[in-house]
């Protein structure tokens, strides 16, 4: 089933990508990347929010090791943006509770394949900003990105036991990779990734 993920939506892997990967050929600084914090932090606690909802998810998958939007918050603390400001960073509105595992599993995959890259860029920015450590987010799986990987591979195929099954989750992280595509590009996440020093800005952002 990861095969048939990859395969099938590798069209959408550079969309995905690519804001970490502008992230790594611009000029690195605090500032850009405390921006591409907040876009992923829009986007990822509401998926999160939804994959909790979702009826009979703890007997596919467990959740909270692979928990990360709590991480964005502690970089994002340790940049210097207050829990007031974060609190009302806007969120992507388009991500609805999940109707059951499948579409979860399609989201999920959508997130976990991004981990594949965090370490990369992690090494990258730290040899060009010796003076930030907020890595929480892109050390969550250091060393076990690969195991975590294969893992989540079994959970997909454990669970997809019948063709319809692939195919719903096929679909599900078709929509998961437009999704995030239409937040990184939408006015909210441009103007809250600017907006992050200026208060009274988040504020009207966050309405």
């Amino acid at each position: 089933m990861l095969m048939r993920l990859n395969l099938e939506t590798r069209a959408q892997h550079p969309e995905a990508d690519y804001p970490w990967l502008e992230l790594m050929s611009l000029d690195s600084s605090r500032a850009r990347y405390l921006d591409q914090l907040i876009a992923t932090y829009g986007f990822e606690a509401p998926v999160e929010a939804a994959l909790t909802l979702t009826p009979n998810i703890a007997e596919v998958i467990q959740l909270r090791p692979r928990s990360r939007s709590g991480l964005i918050v502690e970089d994002l603390l340790a940049l210097g943006l207050t829990p007031s400001r974060i609190a009302r960073l806007p969120q992507c509105k388009q991500i609805a509770p999940f109707r059951d595992p499948a579409e979860a599993l399609g989201w999920m995959y959508v997130l976990e394949r991004s981990t594949l890259l965090h370490e990369t860029v992690r090494a990258h920015l730290a040899t060009r900003m010796p003076m930030v450590s907020a890595w929480s987010y892109l050390t969550a799986y250091q060393g076990v990105a690969g195991q975590r990987w294969q893992e989540f591979g079994q959970a997909l195929d454990g669970y997809a036991q019948s063709p319809s099954l692939g195919d719903q989750i096929l679909a599900a992280a078709r929509v998961a990779f437009d999704c995030l595509r239409d937040w990184f590009a939408s006015e909210p996440a441009r103007l809250a990734r600017r907006a992050w020093d200026d208060e009274s800005a988040l504020t009207r952002y966050a309405r």
